[in-house]
């Protein structure tokens, strides 16, 4: 790769869920790209792995449990001890709970247990990151949402109230941080046959792929993580410098047509 293409030349990004997935993916362009990287997951094996394919002297894995602050506090403190400061700071982690077509089936501790990774570990990513970012007076924080954080009937409710509420953190933390230079947004992908959502359907990767290209708005490509972590390196980029408080979409347009699932749909006998 020519040294004119490094677009993340000279930066440090830590990324949750970094192990695999679009973490894993988007970890592995960022270094491409120049980028130290600083992986932070609760699956060590898995983790350090992707720290050998980067390349151990650009890479670090820290164990990670985004509901712990602490976690979050030490995998802020090792990345700036590491590598010398913190640039960019990817919520990537997240998890989906059971698939249950009525409300009243669903469990409490399922709904928080959700909340708690996906909304309670991207506020505690971006209060960490914003610590040390502030003085610095410069950084990008990127969290993941999802195309459920702008319509209902394609997720679990607890999911898409999570995703929701990742769009409302994103916006009211870019207005405090835009006064230091620092930059807040957020990514909404359509599905894509990752692990995650082969577990939740039931179905192989193939399969999820067959189905969730019939119904997508835009026909034709088939959504990797790859896309997803190309447009993660854009919003750190320097390419991104006034890009600020938005959520980009990467659902082909999914999110602006009736994109019902039929996912809550209760049987006729009911």
């Amino acid at each position: 790769m020519a040294a004119t293409s490094r677009r993340l030349e000279g930066k440090v990004a830590l990324i949750t869920g970094a192990a695999s997935g679009i973490g894993e993916c988007s970890a592995k362009l960022f270094a491409e790209h120049g980028a130290k990287i600083v992986i932070a997951d609760i699956q060590d094996q898995l983790g350090q792995a992707v720290c050998e394919a980067i390349g151990l002297s650009n890479s670090k894995y820290v164990h990670c449990d985004v509901t712990n602050e602490e976690d979050i506090k030490n995998a802020v403190d090792i990345a700036v001890a590491t590598f010398g400061k913190l640039d960019i700071m990817f919520n990537n982690a997240g998890i989906m709970d059971s698939y249950k077509e009525r409300v009243i089936d669903n469990e409490k501790t399922d709904f928080e247990r959700v909340l708690s990774v996906n909304i309670t570990g991207v506020f505690l990513g971006m209060k960490h990151a914003a610590r040390v970012m502030v003085p610095a007076r410069s950084g990008s924080i990127i969290s993941m949402a999802s195309v459920a954080s702008n319509i209902g009937g394609v997720c679990t409710h607890a999911y898409t109230c999570a995703k929701h509420a990742v769009t409302g953190l994103t916006k009211s933390l870019a207005v405090e941080l835009g006064q230091f230079s620092i930059r807040v947004n957020c990514l909404s992908p359509y599905a894509i046959a990752t692990l995650m959502a082969t577990s939740f359907l039931g179905l192989d990767k193939e399969t999820v792929e067959n189905k969730v290209n019939l119904l997508a708005n835009f026909k034709g490509v088939t959504l990797k993580t790859d896309d997803v972590a190309k447009a993660a390196l854009f919003l750190a980029s320097d390419e991104a410098k006034y890009i600020s408080g938005h959520n980009l979409s990467i659902d082909g347009g999914f999110s602006i047509v009736n994109p019902s699932f039929n996912l809550f749909q209760y049987p006729d006998n009911l």
